[in-house]
């Protein structure tokens, strides 16, 4: 083959090989709009005298159906957005001590429920697809990736009064074979749990009074008086002896 056809392929091929490394590498993130993002609340202030100190009680993930181990990432992400709003005084994650009884202050127990969906069925083939067209058809396959989360933000008052919250989004990444990174997914799963975050933040901030520290009084917690039963439900005679007199 001449010098300058062999010269013309290989500008081809780079051409070809630059194309695929640049539009099979891109993706972009989807996330799809919820009911709770279209409100908005309205801030509201607290003063510091009727700010409550607030513990961390439990922080439970779900993936799947099964059970996960929740990360110390996920447990100060939730502090700090409720750091942001202002309500409470102090927060105190699940190795924090809890308050005295006789203080007034708020337990928080959150539950994530996450489906998390790769379709791997339609991965496989269209890898079959792409290994087969020797990586050529690449950049033209597209592949998803999708994650939703349910969060429950439960809080409960010094009196017993519980406030229950929930919130729900999902997001899809859409990337090609070269794309395929665990950064891509936990971008995703960032920009979902953002934004059931936030929709969370601003339930909570709608009931800002509940958590005034003279909203519910403390509960006295008076003593027990506990009665004692003696097992004898009957005292058993004593048998007399009489002595006859001499």
């Amino acid at each position: 083959m001449p010098a300058k056809p062999r010269f013309v392929w290989a500008i081809i091929g780079c051409c070809w090989l630059f194309v695929i490394l640049t539009t099979g590498c891109g993706r972009s993130i989807e996330l799809k709009p919820t009911a709770e993002s279209i409100f908005s609340s309205s801030v509201h202030e607290i003063a510091r005298a009727e700010q409550v100190p607030l513990v961390m009680d439990s922080v439970d993930i779900v993936r799947n159906d099964s059970p996960q181990n929740p990360s110390l990432e996920t447990e100060q992400r939730i502090l700090g957005r409720l750091r942001e709003i202002g309500l409470f005084s102090r927060l105190g994650d699940m190795n924090s001590p809890e308050p005295p009884a006789s203080q007034k202050f708020i337990r928080a127990r959150v539950t994530f429920d996450e489906v998390v969906d790769s379709h791997p069925g339609d991965v496989a083939w269209k890898g079959i697809a792409i290994g087969v067209s020797m990586f050529t058809l690449a950049p033209f396959i597209p592949l998803n990736y999708d994650y939703s989360a349910h969060v429950t933000l439960e809080l409960e008052r010094w009196d017993g009064g519980v406030k229950r919250y929930e919130s729900q989004s999902a997001g899809t990444a859409h990337y090609k074979i070269f794309s395929a990174t665990s950064l891509m997914i936990d971008e995703l799963k960032g920009h979902v749990t953002e934004s059931c975050l936030t929709a969370l933040m601003q339930q909570v901030v709608n009931d800002t009074g509940f958590y005034a520290a003279s909203s519910a009084p403390l509960l006295d917690r008076p003593i027990r008086s506990v009665s004692v039963k003696s097992k004898r439900s009957k005292l058993t005679p004593v048998p007399i002896s009489i002595v006859p007199a001499k």
